[in-house]
């Protein structure tokens, strides 16, 4: 969610699932799968990224911040003391608070308690880190991936772009060579896209590429490791 464009005023919708995201009508385009917000997020980013990370502290990578959902399930893994994480997003078109607000996040993910301290998280300056509960770090940077310059800094990369009919400049050779670099021997990268050309691509830049189930509405998806 990290290529400039002309918006249309966003929209909320409900997805399948009853959580909600936006509509972005420009690209006519969701945040998330309109067959689940929370459910595809939960099922691409916690159970297939975070949790294929063999570690008990991680340092997280997030490509397209976008309304927060990946973040705040991320915290929540931290919260039930599964892992302690340092989370860098990239977003260089940031939401005001109100859509934030809209979306109901923390409420729909049963931690209507949380809401301030997320959104105050989410609309923090960039790099300002916020502390958060259960050992979470956040921070967020004003730049698209093609700023990226860290080198064997991070475990993990959510890679949450728009679909690469929508953003192909975000899914290039040279992108995910950057993601490549960023990445530990080891690290992981995950997507929820699974087309062909997206697997060819990352395995040209060296990632070892496993296509695996993906969620509610989608057949496929994709998870690739930086070798040791």
């Amino acid at each position: 969610m990290s290529e400039l464009h002309d918006r249309s005023p966003l929209q909320v919708v409900r997805t399948a699932d009853g959580s909600n995201t936006l509509l972005d009508p420009s690209m006519d385009e969701p945040y998330h799968s309109l067959h689940g917000a929370l459910q595809e997020s939960w099922h691409v980013f916690i159970v297939h990224g975070l949790r294929a990370v063999d570690k008990a502290d991680v340092d997280v990578l997030e490509v397209g911040l976008g309304t927060g959902l990946n973040m705040l399930l991320t915290w929540l893994q931290c919260v039930e003391g599964k892992c302690r994480v340092r989370y860098t997003a990239l977003e260089p078109h940031p939401l005001p608070r109100p859509l934030l607000e809209a979306v109901e996040h923390c409420t729909q993910c049963g931690v209507p308690t949380l809401t301030d301290a997320w959104l105050d998280a989410m609309t923090a300056a960039p790099g300002t880190t916020t502390e958060g509960l259960g050992g979470f770090q956040f921070s967020w940077r004003q730049v698209g991936v093609e700023g990226l310059a860290d080198e064997a800094a991070f475990d993990m990369v959510y890679f949450d772009a728009f679909a690469p009919s929508k953003q192909p400049a975000l899914w290039t050779a040279e992108v995910f060579t950057r993601l490549y670099r960023a990445l530990r021997p080891g690290g992981v990268l995950v997507t929820y896209s699974a087309k062909g050309e997206v697997r060819r691509t990352l395995e040209a830049v060296g990632f070892r590429v496993e296509k695996l189930t993906g969620p509610p509405g989608k057949r496929e998806m994709l998870r690739g490791r930086k070798p040791d």
